[in-house]
């Protein structure tokens, strides 16, 4: 029993990467209807730039502010030249196209950085303990988890109480609309793209001193990512932070519980939910 509150904590600290990253897959579905599929390859980029950062300048905090605006401006790219001239022919395109940029980005950062995992010492205050109750704790562990509900909080206020996000709101629901008054919509969908492209390098950033770096930690993350964006409903950022949670306490108390069946039991709740609901928990009939 001493162990549950552990478990809890570390259920905590993993929901909140997951959703740092789902988040910005859930921001771009939800309001381009874009399924990207580069999006973890963006992730594991911006893990890859924060090792070289620390390596040349020992200094954390920057490469938390560097590395996600080197991600924006490369999200940008993407959308400008790359994904908005396929995106008028659907789905399937957009597919193939993210699924090649993701392959390509994983084989430039084996080319660039090795094929081998790269342990990342951020030193500091994050890399010490804490006593909680009885127990000792990694602090960088709590940190992962209050940066995802920072993340979340900022985006809910962005997205509800802001005249940008009435805007990006609108453009969704009539871009031609919002065009007609004067708002440039295709620049409007490339900021999105782009700040998602952002989350996931902030959220590579983060993960890389837990997780360590290495090319594999984009399609481990990819998986779960989209169980999240699943189970919560497409495009719904509420949703993302619950499926997140779930999930997150699931894999942790899992590994204690059921060992055998940990990777199983995500799937599951996957299939419940959408037994019960398939638009997801907070996903809207279409």
């Amino acid at each position: 029993m001493s162990e549950i509150p552990v478990f809890f904590l570390h259920g905590l600290g993993y929901a909140g990467l997951l959703f740092l990253v789902s988040a910005g897959l859930t921001l771009v579905f939800g309001m381009m209807n874009v399924l990207n599929f580069a999006h973890a390859a963006m992730y594991m980029l911006g893990a890859y730039f924060s090792f070289s950062m620390l390596m040349l300048t020992k200094q954390f905090w920057l490469s938390l502010i560097v590395c996600p605006i080197l991600l924006f401006v490369i999200g940008a790219v993407v959308e400008r030249f790359f994904l908005r001239r396929v995106h008028v022919f659907g789905h399937v395109h957009e597919l193939l196209l993210t699924f090649g940029l993701a392959y390509i980005i994983t084989e430039i950062a084996k080319w660039v950085w090795g094929n081998y995992p790269l342990a990342v010492n951020i030193g500091g205050f994050l890399n010490g303990t804490v006593k909680i109750f009885d127990f000792v704790y990694p602090i960088y562990r709590i940190f992962i988890f209050f940066c995802g509900a920072m993340v979340g909080l900022i985006m809910a206020l962005i997205l509800y109480k802001t005249r940008l996000g009435i805007i990006l709101r609108a453009a969704v629901n009539d871009s031609l609309m919002v065009n007609t008054l004067g708002i440039n919509v295709p620049r409007v969908f490339m900021g999105v793209f782009a700040f998602g492209a952002a989350l996931s390098g902030f959220a590579g950033v983060i993960a890389g001193p837990l997780l360590t770096t290495y090319p594999g930690m984009a399609n481990e993350i990819l998986i779960d990512a989209f169980v999240v964006i699943v189970v919560g409903g497409f495009g719904s950022l509420g949703g993302a932070l619950v499926a997140s949670l779930l999930i997150g306490e699931l894999q942790s108390f899992g590994v204690m519980l059921f060992p055998k069946l940990s990777l199983v039991l995500v799937y599951l709740l996957m299939a419940i939910i959408l037994v019960i609901k398939p638009s997801g928990l907070f996903g809207e009939e279409q």
